[in-house]
């Protein structure tokens, strides 16, 4: 019998509670049933690599793209499903507390909200309206009693301000305020994550992993309890398509096409 949204927000947090967990970023509905088929036990959206697949940058989808993104995955798999849910699409708290509701509704297990302003000259917002902007998340979470996991993300590194006293001191703040995990993309250092992890603690850590870095068991050793991809997995499969594609445009001819995944067994997989 497939979940309910409730047992996959219960088993969600439940996932929280101990050791470390792979949590990869599908970026539409055939990869999220991809990721299940592969027994991952629950996935997150990817703002960047959904946005690449309606033909915008990233930071550029609306809240109505992203909303229907997430009911669309989120129906497709019997697994939790955790939002990249950007910066709630507004600035100020009352904004992001509507905005969050309507994505509590999409049927999601877990929900990030980020503290940049996408501003060059101040990336990130006030530490007060930063903080207000997570408590107003969690209002809108625990308005309807969702169980919805809130997710505080700071995103200091990823803007040029690799200053771990202040991404720490953000973090705490962000749990103080009600997120029930933290995340600083960027953070690559043992001892910067062990220092996160040791500042937030007991609350979990949300890791991010590019091209490459630690292993599962590596991270799980440092405290980290789950680890995302963001938009790689979206990269990867963009290298294959243009490296393909280039060489039709460039050369007029097709040797890259042997390389693609065997279409019987996407068949098999999704039938």
């Amino acid at each position: 019998m497939p979940l309910t949204t409730g047992d996959k927000r219960a088993t969600f947090r439940k996932m929280h509670e101990s050791g470390c967990f792979v949590l990869p970023n599908p970026f539409d509905v055939g990869t999220a049933k991809a990721l299940q088929h592969l027994g991952f036990k629950a996935i997150a959206s990817t703002s960047a690599g959904f946005a690449w697949t309606i033909g915008k940058a990233d930071n550029h989808v609306t809240l109505d793209d992203v909303c229907d993104h997430l009911t669309a995955i989120c129906a497709a798999v019997d697994l939790p499903v955790n939002a990249d849910f950007e910066g709630g699409f507004a600035v100020e708290p009352d904004d992001v507390e509507r905005n969050v509701a309507r994505g509590v509704r999409t049927g999601v297990a877990g929900l990030s909200i980020e503290d940049s302003t996408g501003n060059k000259d101040r990336p990130l917002f006030e530490k007060n309206v930063a903080v207000a902007r997570i408590k107003a998340a969690r209002k809108a979470i625990d308005s309807d009693n969702s169980g919805v996991l809130l997710t505080g993300r700071c995103e200091a590194f990823l803007w040029g301000q690799p200053d771990l006293t202040l991404v720490t001191e953000r973090l705490q703040a962000y749990a103080e305020a009600g997120a029930d995990c933290l995340y600083a993309p960027g953070i690559k250092t043992r001892e910067e994550i062990a220092t996160v992890v040791k500042a937030v603690h007991p609350k979990p850590v949300n890791l991010l992993i590019g091209s490459s870095g630690l292993s599962l068991k590596q991270a799980e050793d440092l405290g980290v309890r789950r680890i995302s991809v963001g938009g790689s997995l979206t990269r990867v499969a963009w290298a294959g398509f243009m490296k393909a594609a280039k060489e039709m445009a460039e050369k007029g001819t097709f040797t890259e096409l042997s390389a693609g995944f065997p279409g019987g067994d996407l068949n098999k997989m999704f039938s």
